[in-house]
């Protein structure tokens, strides 16, 4: 009986472990490259001790076949990638909202390292993204992710296919309404360059002489800094209200 029991449960908690750990190596703040593999895996299988007792009902009996066994794995894992990338896109409406405020404030020429995005981006970006992230886990909205880890199970039950169609959806969904919002955050910005331009366009028909280049930029960049201590915090929280409502989306039932 110890023999037919204990490869069972081990087999239940590799499935947990499967869809959990991808979408932990994804998650923001978690998943970034900053962040020690060896950190993410402890971290995983911590949250796989303790979520284990609480879906455990809730998963399938382990197969006879092998090629079974490796399809229900595959797709726990393409299910906590799913979960993972999802969050992640949410956290690309900072970096689009970043680089529209770089643009429109000439400080899209200042570059460094984005940490969350693993590549080169404007400084603005990067500060958004980081903040952002730190105010996820300082409100507790981080929770809100594992919670829809567990309730993932009732929305995608283990053993059966992932519906990639409606991940396809959803995705699209995210995409496009995180490109909104971080229009939406940068939307001050952009009235802001575009009177600014407009300005400087009418002033240079007027005094066609003066080089204005060399008086617009530093005044620009003047006023972009003023701007970004105004309505960084104003655009933080329109960042947290979306991440918010699209993170609950994950702990609703089907």
């Amino acid at each position: 009986m110890l023999g037919q029991v204990v490869p069972a449960e081990v087999f239940a908690f590799i499935l947990v472990f499967a869809r959990l750990g991808s979408a932990v190596m994804l998650l923001p703040g978690i998943g970034e490259n900053y962040v020690y593999s060896r950190v993410r895996l402890a971290l995983a299988l911590a949250l796989t001790l303790v979520m284990y007792p609480l879906v455990r009902g809730e998963l399938p009996a382990m197969p006879h076949s092998p090629l079974a066994l490796f399809i229900l794995v595959i797709g726990e894992v393409i299910i906590g990638l799913f979960i993972g990338g999802a969050s992640r896109l949410l956290i690309s409406s900072l970096h689009v909202g970043g680089v529209v405020i770089a643009f429109q404030s000439s400080l899209a020429f200042a570059q460094t390292v984005d940490p969350n995005q693993g590549t080169q981006g404007a400084v603005v970006s990067a500060l958004l993204t980081i903040t952002g992230v730190v105010l996820i886990f300082v409100s507790g909205m981080h929770m809100l992710l594992f919670a829809g880890i567990r309730d993932s199970y009732s929305m995608f039950p283990a053993g059966q296919p992932p519906p990639i169609a409606d991940f396809t959806q959803l995705v699209v969904h995210l995409v496009s309404s995180s490109f909104t919002i971080g229009l939406k955050m940068a939307a001050p910005f952009i009235v802001y360059g575009l009177v600014f331009y407009i300005g400087l366009g009418v002033l240079q028909r007027l005094i066609p002489q003066v080089q204005l280049f060399f008086i617009a930029v530093p005044a620009q960049m003047m006023m972009a800094f003023l701007m970004i201590t105004l309505v960084l915090s104003s655009s933080l929280m329109v960042f947290l209200r979306y991440f918010e409502e699209n993170a609950i989306l994950f702990t609703a039932g089907p």
